[in-house]
C-alpha cells in the first residue's frame, strides 16, 4: 500500500480511459489510477467536473489530461480517442464507467423515448466505447478492459427496468469481448457493485436511511468509491493477468453467484 492506495509497479507509464471519470466510482478510480503512475484521460461530460478530478491528479504529481466527450456518440467517441492518442499514445487500460438512469421508475408507465436513453447511456456506450478504443489494444496485442455493470443487472431490484436490463447486458457483453480478444492478449473485466456512497448517493439519502440500507449487508456498511476503484486497479495489473472473463460483485457480500 502507499497511503491508503494499493500499488502495482508494473502500472507505472501505462496510459489510461476512464469514461464517467468525473465523478464518484469513475473520479476514485483515475486518481487511484495516477497514484500508481498511470497516464490518466478523464472522460465526462461536465466540464468543471472534468477540470476538478484532473486537478487533484496533478496537485498529487500525477499525468492527466480531461476529454469531455457524450459517450452516447460515435462521432464524439472518436474525437476523444484521437486526442488520447495524440497526446500519449494508444491506451493500455480502458475503463468504460459512464451511465446512468438507475432511478426507480414503474415499468408499466416506461416510455419508449426513456427506455432507448437508459440503454444507450449505459449498454449502447459501453459498446461504442470499446469499438472505438479496440482496434489500436489488437494491434499492440496487449489491454484491459473493465466494464461497469451493478447489482441491478444480477438480481431484480428497485433500479428501473432498462437500466438493469442494459447492466445485464454489459456483463454479457464483457464476456463476449474477453471471449473473442484474448487471443490478442486482451483481458476484459466487469465491476458489478451494489450500493455505493458517491456523492450524489449522499445527497439524496438521509443518513438514517444510509444506515438502514446497510443493515442489508453481511458486512454492516454501505460501499465506497475507494472499494470499486481498489477493483478496478488491481483488474488493470498485472496482479489479474490470468483474470478474463469474470463479474466481480464488489457488494458487501450482499451478492453471491
Amino acid at each position: 500500500m502507499s497511503g491508503n492506495y494499493p500499488t502495482y509497479p508494473d502500472l507505472a507509464g501505462k496510459i489510461a480511459v476512464v469514461t464517467g471519470g468525473s465523478r464518484g466510482i469513475g473520479a476514485e478510480t483515475a486518481r487511484m489510477l495516477a497514484r500508481n503512475g498511470v497516464k490518466v484521460a478523464v472522460n465526462g461530460r461536465d466540464q468543471a467536473a472534468i477540470d476538478k478530478v484532473v486537478a487533484q491528479i496533478l496537485a498529487d504529481g500525477g499525468e492527466a489530461i480531461g476529454v469531455r466527450a457524450d459517450t452516447t456518440g460515435s462521432a464524439a467517441i472518436e474525437k476523444m480517442r484521437q486526442e488520447v492518442v495524440q497526446t500519449w499514445g494508444v491506451p493500455h487500460i480502458l475503463a468504460v464507467f459512464a451511465g446512468s438512469g438507475g432511478e426507480p421508475a414503474p415499468t408499466l408507465e416506461m416510455s419508449e423515448e426513456r427506455w432507448r436513453s437508459v440503454i444507450d447511456a449505459n449498454l449502447t456506450a459501453t459498446f461504442l466505447v470499446t469499438k472505438s478504443f479496440l482496434p489500436g489494444m489488437v494491434e499492440q496485442k496487449r489491454g484491459s478492459v473493465i466494464t461497469m455493470a451493478s447489482s441491478a443487472g444480477r438480481l431484480p431490484s428497485p433500479a428501473s427496468a432498462p437500466y438493469s436490463a442494459a447492466k445485464a447486458g454489459i456483463i454479457m457483453l464483457s464476456r463476449h469481448l474477453a471471449n473473442d480478444l484474448g487471443k490478442f492478449g486482451i483481458r476484459v473485466n466487469c465491476i458489478a457493485p451494489s450500493s455505493i456512497l458517491t456523492e450524489k448517493m449522499q445527497q439524496q439519502m438521509p443518513l438514517e436511511q444510509q444506515q438502514q440500507v446497510a443493515k442489508f449487508f453481511p458486512l454492516q456498511r454501505l460501499g465506497q468509491p475507494y472499494d470499486v476503484a481498489a477493483t478496478a486497479v488491481f483488474l488493470a495489473s498485472d496482479a489479474a493477468a490470468w483474470l478474463t472473463g469474470l463479474t466481480i460483485d464488489v457488494a458487501g457480500g450482499r451478492i453471491s453467484l
